[in-house]
């Protein structure tokens, strides 16, 4: 997902041609939709937002795994999201239901669209004709790359954080990095 830091309901700054438009520090999350521990994740992440506001830009990127298998639809559905402008809600909402994921898939993907007020005709059509195969593709496929083997993995500063056996002291860990990446950018 390009932007997900921000949603259509997120205030943004506008920028101006010497304000850049970049924050001081990405941070990747390669997550999976239908993954348990992404959902126990998401405290997390809402508590990095918080800290961090617009300094720190969260940057969806889609792994799914083969052991789920309605996580390649939900990772296309999120970037539709995404594309309508409601990329992180839509990724909050679906977590927060992995086992309505789990029993119902696609079907539930497009209710979870229309719920959020989203153009759940649009989302069916994008899981039909496969719009968003080829940024799932990617994103898995540069997860592979670095590494990442299960979901959630975080990727600050250049080092690699697997979530996907615990979620312990990773926010502290993500927080220790974020605030040096800052403070080297003043």
């Amino acid at each position: 997902m390009s932007d997900t830091s921000s949603d259509a309901s997120t205030p943004t700054t506008p920028t101006t041609p010497t304000t850049p438009a970049t924050p001081a520090v990405v941070l990747d999350v390669w997550c999976e939709l239908q993954c348990p521990d992404c959902r126990d994740a998401l405290a997390d992440l809402r508590a990095l937002r918080e800290r961090y506001g617009d300094r720190l830009e969260l940057r969806l990127r889609h792994f799914p795994l083969d052991k789920h298998r309605h996580a390649f639809a939900a990772a296309q559905a999120a970037e539709e999201a995404a594309e309508q402008g409601r990329g992180w809600a839509y990724v909050e909402a679906v977590l927060e239901r992995v086992e309505e994921l789990d029993r119902t898939g696609e079907p539930f993907l497009v209710q979870v669209a229309g719920e959020l007020g989203l153009d759940a005709d649009e989302f069916d059509t994008a899981l039909i004709d496969g719009r968003h195969i080829l940024i799932v593709d990617a994103d898995q496929a540069e997860g592979r790359a670095i590494g990442v083997t299960s979901t959630p993995t975080y990727v600050i500063g250049g080092e690699r954080l697997d979530g996907g056996t615990s979620q312990e002291g990773l926010r502290e860990r993500v927080e220790e990095i974020a605030d040096r990446l800052l403070a080297e950018a003043g």
